[in-house]
């Protein structure tokens, strides 16, 4: 699997696809399964949101170093509308849609960094960060 790459979402089963391709790399960079869970549910929604939303973008992921650790970068963007009240749409049950309301509020939550930029002009960019922990050694 290559430590980056890009992956067009336009239909359900490339949501699909983001998420086993995903689910491979974090899995081979040494993320436990805890993190590699936290780090799939948030790319699933926000690849259902362009889906959802802006029907068709690209999710682009690269894996670097930091000194001794690795860090996890994906960035979700479209061309779509935009979000008009980006706080309000990170308020956790707020929905435009029949949905729950934890997709934006979710992915930010089990992710270690979190950004979005959008406009009705540009469309929307979502880029998450998840850094592999630290391992501790164990001397005794």
């Amino acid at each position: 699997m290559s430590e980056e790459g890009v992956l067009e979402i336009a239909s359900e089963s490339d949501i699909v696809t983001a998420r086993t391709t995903i689910r491979e790399v974090v899995s081979n960079v040494g993320f436990g399964l805890t993190d590699t869970t936290r780090i799939v549910t948030a790319v699933s929604e926000l690849a259902r949101n362009i889906y959802l939303y802006a029907e068709v973008g690209t999710m682009q992921w690269r894996v670097r170093s930091e000194g001794s650790r690795h860090v996890v970068e994906i960035v979700f963007d479209d061309d779509g509308p935009g979000i008009s009240d980006v706080d309000r749409a990170l308020e956790e049950g707020y929905s435009t849609s029949s949905g729950m309301g934890h997709g934006l509020s979710g992915a930010r939550k089990m992710m270690d960094e979190f950004e979005i930029d959008t406009s009705a002009e540009t469309g929307t960019t979502v880029t998450i960060r998840k850094y592999v922990p630290r391992v501790v050694a164990n001397d005794g």
